[in-house]
């Protein structure tokens, strides 16, 4: 994992990219915790967002749970690979199981996300 990626308490994670672009996803242990993936719904590019906000759904045996995006911006990309694909999202969570890209408002939203630690230690608990 790269040591500038941040993580929400919603369990996303972002990731800062070349050309002010930012990759989200969700995090492993989100996937783990989901278990047996269904269906996933993805937000339509050129959608605005503001953090905090469901940009899509993602559907398991057990439950429906949104993902919510990180930071306030635009998605410019959509993994559309990725619904017909699920299993991506168990295999490589961090790299093809990428989400969205988003190009945000304010690069500087992304320091109040947790960092590594702090999102290791809130699994924990």
């Amino acid at each position: 994992m790269a040591a500038d990626m941040k993580f929400a308490k919603t369990h996303e994670w972002i990731r800062p990219e070349a050309g002010g672009l930012a990759t989200v996803g969700i995090s492993a242990y989100a996937v783990e915790a989901l278990t047996d993936l269904v269906f996933m719904q993805l937000p339509a590019v050129g959608r605005k967002v503001k953090a905090g906000e469901s940009i899509g759904e993602i559907e398991s045996v057990k439950a429906v749970s949104d993902m919510y995006a990180p930071v306030s911006g635009e998605i410019v990309e959509v993994n559309t690979a990725l619904p017909g694909q699920l299993e991506t999202l168990g295999k490589d969570p961090y790299g093809a199981g990428w989400i969205v890209r988003i190009r945000p408002d304010d690069q500087a939203e992304m320091g109040t996300l947790l960092d590594q630690a702090a999102y290791d230690a809130l699994v924990k608990s």
